[in-house]
């Protein structure tokens, strides 16, 4: 069973489905649906479409050098059939496919580890821009500001990672903080006075 890619957006064609077209110099042209076809007879660049994996290799949300792809690369060199090369072939199929879904993920992983620092640094920068917007009127220098915040939030990190090198656990925490908050005992005395001790032995 062979499996062609698309023309226009890379993806899989099974047997039986997807569109050709010939030119005239015989060069054949496959697309998996009627959405690439028409693209492509609009003469759309394929980097230019935010869907296809040209355009996700182009941008860099894609992993595009890699010795993986090199097994994929298509050989007019006649082999003779052996049972064994073909049983070996097939079990490395899997095995570089797995290797490149790892490769992939980590790819993508360091992109969007990126975007979250850049987020941060955003936020800083605009804590430090606007910061005249919720300042108090008799509050001090803004830089003075900023520092307090920065150094909260390394207390904050800093008190995640002892938790974690402690080991307690959330319920733990949880216990610990609603200690704390309880309010403390209050002991309730009931003194007689001397009109209740003089009906009581008038009863008696």
């Amino acid at each position: 069973m062979r499996l062609e890619t698309c023309y226009y957006c890379s993806s899989t064609i099974w047997p039986g489905h997807g569109i050709q077209f010939v030119r005239n110099d015989c060069k054949i042209f496959r697309f998996c649906r009627s959405r690439c076809h028409r693209a492509f007879k609009k003469k759309w660049n394929p980097r230019k479409s935010r869907w296809t994996k040209a355009h996700r290799k182009f941008t860099g949300k894609d992993l595009t050098t890699d010795t993986t792809y090199e097994f994929e690369k298509r050989r007019n060199e006649p082999v003779k059939y052996d049972r064994e090369l073909w049983q070996n072939t097939v079990k490395a199929m899997d095995k570089i496919q797995e290797i490149r879904t790892k490769r992939e993920r980590h790819h993508i992983m360091k992109r969007l580890r990126q975007g979250t620092l850049d987020r941060k640094a955003a936020d800083l920068r605009e804590v430090r821009d606007y910061i005249h917007l919720v300042r108090a009127p008799n509050a001090t220098k803004p830089m003075e500001e900023i520092e307090m915040v920065q150094k909260a939030m390394q207390k904050r990190e800093e008190a995640g990672e002892l938790l974690t090198k402690i080991g307690t656990t959330v319920s733990t925490t949880k216990k610990l903080s609603a200690l704390r908050r309880r309010a403390p005992k209050i002991e309730v005395t009931m003194e007689t006075s001397d009109n209740e001790q003089v009906l009581n032995e008038d009863m008696e």
